[in-house]
């Protein structure tokens, strides 16, 4: 089952596997599809059961977070151009730099704090942020803050209800489940807005070009 999966790849990844899974998963364009939100859950909730140290998981995975964001950042800086230039592999999927972008020009600075919380958008934020020249100062204030924030809590919050609830594996499949479609939600919620932006900007663009052709008509009667 999907929960004894991911208890069984952080058993087998260990530390070290971890700290790499949640470093590409950060920032480097071909992690996208690694599990971050849910790996550091179940991480926590492994460490409840005294199989691993949550004292070393959380300095260990914050550094990997923002770490991860900093390679991403210099990679959109210096290879932005290149990645935009790809065609769409297994490796890459071009629609999700396109999501990030769009984020990016909708939240700012703040993207790099809130794509912390959404798949995907997470991994792309940093390299956008390199690509639009942010300040790096500025990036690196959000990075530390967002993958502090992030790891912290999504480690404790494992760890927490690993050590509160009895035979808390028995839930963890559908707490992990919910855990991931909150994450999902903000980019979906986000993805309709933009939805509902196209199809209204369409509408105005389709009422405006009729009444042209209506004025033009009346004009050249």
């Amino acid at each position: 089952m999907f929960h004894f999966s991911l208890v069984e790849l952080i058993s087998t990844a260990g530390y070290l596997g971890m700290f790499f899974i949640v470093f590409a998963e950060s920032g480097l364009f071909f992690g996208f599809f690694l599990p971050g939100d849910s790996l550091l859950f179940t991480a926590g909730f492994v460490a409840s059961q005294q199989l691993l140290n949550i004292w070393l998981l959380l300095p260990l995975l914050a550094i990997a977070a923002i770490g991860g964001d900093s390679v991403g950042y210099w990679m959109g800086r210096y290879f932005g151009t290149w990645l935009e230039g790809q065609k769409d592999s297994f490796f890459f999927k071009k629609r999700h730099l396109l999501k990030a972008q769009s984020f990016y020009e909708s939240h700012g600075s703040k993207t790099i704090f809130l794509a912390r919380f959404i798949p995907i958008v997470r991994t792309f934020a940093p390299i956008v942020a390199g690509m639009a020249r942010m300040r790096y100062t500025t990036f690196l204030s959000f990075n530390v803050f967002g993958g502090l924030f992030w790891v912290t809590t999504m480690l404790l919050l494992g760890y927490f209800l690993g050590s509160a609830i009895p035979n808390v594996d028995r839930y963890l499949l559908p707490i992990v489940t919910i855990i991931i479609v909150i994450s999902i939600l903000p980019a979906w919620i986000h993805y309709l807005q933009e939805k509902a932006g196209e199809e209204k900007a369409a509408k105005g663009f389709s009422f405006w070009f009729r009444l042209k052709l209506l004025f033009a008509k009346i004009i050249g009667r």
